[in-house]
């Protein structure tokens, strides 16, 4: 077995974590070796005995051989290929394993990522509307989350001004989140990039929304906060891009905007502020 297909096994079974797949991984490079039993993948991860139960339970059921043979149909990248994106290996916490349905050659492009809040106002539509648009002739890619709101508007305008696009979900691949976007979701598939850190199947949880907001903010040149309340998800994806030496630049709004609170706050302690979509492009300058 190669040290990759292992890799891809660990991610698909039960009871092994990102940590205990890392100890595995550093292991194997250091003696160049890859190791093949459940018990020798047990005592190198160091799995305390309820997860290595777990563990070795579903290494040898016939639920993981499906699971494996279903996966082999899906685009993969493991952080042992060669096309893996040099800034998404340079962040916090890099994924070892991804899904993918599109196009892979858009992980290599420059990247805006755009976040911002779930219950859009209006005046955060009108400031998408008045920035995407002159960035099309320059083919930004628009990276965001294909939630509810400020993501799924983001691609939406992308998809509209053929700007190519990639959606980083919380969920497998075949699943929608919120429902209301599946055909979005399917459109993004279609014409971007569909990325996913977690195997077909799996529904929402809580935990997957920051463990994702942390490849959007790995994979990006430089992010975009449009709208987000004091303490949002759209906060901590900005502060998860700073520590990745990122970019992080603002939309300002009215201070007594609710919405606009966490985006007036990033100015405040020095994020720039967007005006115009000049302000954006000179984020990627001479890149672009």
């Amino acid at each position: 077995m190669q040290l990759r297909s292992l890799l891809i096994r660990l991610h698909l079974a039960q009871g092994m974590g990102y940590a205990g797949m890392t100890k595995v991984l550093r292991y194997c490079l250091k003696h160049q070796t890859v190791l093949t039993t459940a018990t020798e993948l047990v005592a190198v991860a160091r799995l305390p005995r309820p997860a290595a139960a777990k563990f070795m339970a579903d290494w040898q059921s016939a639920r993981f051989d499906q699971a494996v043979q279903q996966h082999r149909a899906l685009t993969i990248l493991t952080i042992l290929d060669d096309d893996y994106p040099l800034t998404l290996m340079e962040s916090y916490h890099p994924p070892l394993v991804l899904f993918l349905q599109g196009r892979r050659e858009l992980l290599a492009a420059t990247q805006l990522a755009i976040v911002g809040a779930r219950q859009m106002t209006p005046y955060g539509r009108r400031a998408l509307n008045q920035l995407l648009p002159p960035l099309a002739e320059r083919q930004l890619v628009i990276t965001s989350g294909l939630a509810a709101g400020t993501d799924g508007y983001a691609h939406q305008l992308a998809l509209q001004l053929n700007l190519p696009t990639i959606g980083v979900i919380g969920t497998g691949l075949d699943v929608s989140y919120p429902r209301v976007n599946q055909g979005l979701q399917q459109q993004v598939r279609q014409f971007g990039l569909l990325i996913s850190e977690y195997p077909l199947g799996s529904r929402p949880a809580r935990h997957h929304f920051p463990e994702r907001n942390r490849i959007i903010a790995g994979l990006c040149q430089t992010l975009m906060v449009v709208e987000a309340r004091e303490h949002s998800g759209s906060l901590i994806t900005a502060n998860l891009a700073l520590q990745n030496n990122r970019n992080v630049i603002a939309v300002p709004g009215p201070i007594d905007a609710p919405l606009s609170v966490g985006c007036n706050q990033l100015i405040a302690a020095g994020a720039k502020p967007v005006l115009n979509f000049r302000h954006i492009i000179e984020e990627f300058l001479p890149i672009i």
